[in-house]
């Protein structure tokens, strides 16, 4: 493993990085909404921004970075991510902090294509699986560190915005400093929906829930929080053990999915979606301490997070190893589709219905999954385990970050810039 880290350790550095002032980030906007009594429906579509532009970005990102090269084009998007920051911090007014929200996304997801197709050209077929390990671990400590990091300064100053700048923009040292030449972008096509939803019509609905859900929870969920009355640091663990129950129970639930139909599985994270959704439903009227919130969001947040790994496993049942990154590009769009109407839709229940309905919403999309799920299982027979591909911990970055995925062929080789590497 350590052989496989070091020619991507600088890389996985700058990752981390830009994920720390992002994920700090994205806890801080909803929570000053609440401090400025923003209502719920419009800091949904505030944070329902973020997915608009991340949808841009995956779709016209590429065609930037092959025209400026990899150096460049991390270094503009890293400053621009900097920047909307920072604009947060001078300026508090709705639209403008949406309009960065969106910028914010765009760049994010141009950021991870960059990265992650530099970890791909940095790696040996043989390592790729280590250094998607790796890096998944990277972006879920980061992540959770991030949101950790809102109790470092007052919550009311600049001071948080500028600390979130700061790590965005320390991102680019070790990636512009690092010595190999940057790729070409892969040409990552995406498969068509149709083709897609031919090919497995439950792991393109799934894959849409997953976004419906997640976009909804983590674009909400701290507005929620502050209804408690739950002060900074609650709110904090409230929006970061759901991103350690992910991180957690991804392994044993892949486990599962490997071993059994992998649809009975998913039915089963859907369940404890719905459950763990109506409790926390419950318990924003009956009230309740914080020790059970967290229980009840952590099995929340595990479920949450393999919803999405566990849709990519069952599509990649049924498409040729050939067209999985094609496919993983189509997903990665149906996703962020997903993400982009999910808060939407839950803010404006919340605006009319209280701040409980954000788990009325997500009790309801992920009872309408767990339906389908049940339909496809009697539509079509299952797959013996034998002939299933094997499960394996997603994050929804970049449809070329599953290029390291070890179920799919490597992405075609990667060409250098001779005369000037250097700016590449």
């Amino acid at each position: 493993m350590l052989l496989a880290l070091r020619p991507v350790a600088s890389l996985l550095f700058g990752a981390g990085l830009l994920v720390l002032g992002t994920g700090l980030i994205g806890i801080l906007l909803p929570v000053r909404m609440g401090i400025e009594k923003v209502s719920a429906d419009i800091s949904g579509l505030v944070m329902s921004a973020y997915y608009l532009g991340f949808m841009l970005g995956s779709v016209l990102g590429q065609g930037i970075i092959r025209r400026v090269g990899h150096i460049r084009a991390f270094a503009a998007f890293a400053a621009l991510a900097t920047a909307t920051s920072l604009v947060h911090a001078l300026f508090f007014d709705v639209a403008l902090w949406g309009i960065m929200r969106a910028l914010t996304g765009f760049c994010l997801a141009a950021l991870y294509a960059t990265i992650e197709s530099w970890l791909n050209v940095k790696t040996s077929n043989e390592g790729r699986g280590q250094v998607l390990s790796i890096y998944l671990v990277t972006t879920y400590l980061a992540t959770l560190v991030g949101q950790l990091l809102i109790n470092a300064l007052e919550i009311e100053g600049l001071g948080l915005f500028c600390l979130g700048a700061l790590l965005m923009s320390l991102s680019l040292v070790p990636v512009v400093l690092t010595r190999v030449a940057g790729p070409e972008l892969a040409n990552v096509k995406r498969l068509g929906l149709r083709v897609l939803y031919k090919a497995s019509p439950l792991g393109v609905v799934a894959t849409w829930g997953a976004g419906m859900l997640s976009g909804a929870f983590y674009a909400l969920g701290a507005i929620y929080a502050g209804s408690l009355n739950l002060d900074v640091f609650q709110i904090s663990l409230f929006m970061g053990v759901p991103i350690f129950g992910g991180f957690v129970l991804q392994w044993p639930i892949g486990r599962l999915s490997d071993r059994y139909d992998r649809r009975t599985v998913l039915l089963g994270v859907l369940t404890v979606c719905v459950v763990s959704s109506m409790v926390l439903s419950y318990f924003s009227f009956s009230g309740a301490a914080l020790t059970p919130l967290l229980v009840a969001v952590v099995f929340l947040g595990g479920a949450l997070a393999t919803i999405y790994p566990i849709a990519v496993a069952q599509a990649y049942d049924y498409v040729d190893r050939a067209d999985m990154v094609s496919a993983s590009g189509g997903l990665l769009l149906v996703w962020a589709i997903g993400g982009t109407v999910g808060p939407l839709v839950a803010s404006f229940f919340m605006g009319r219905f209280g701040p409980s309905a954000l788990f009325v919403y997500l009790t309801v999309v992920a009872g309408a999954i767990a339906a389908f799920t049940l339909y496809r299982m009697l539509a079509r027979q299952a797959r013996p385990s034998a002939e299933q591909t094997n499960f394996v911990s997603m994050q929804t970055t970049s449809a070329i970050a599953n290029a390291l995925d070890p179920r799919t062929d490597p992405l075609p080789e990667f060409y250098y810039n001779d005369e000037d590497p250097g700016d590449r």
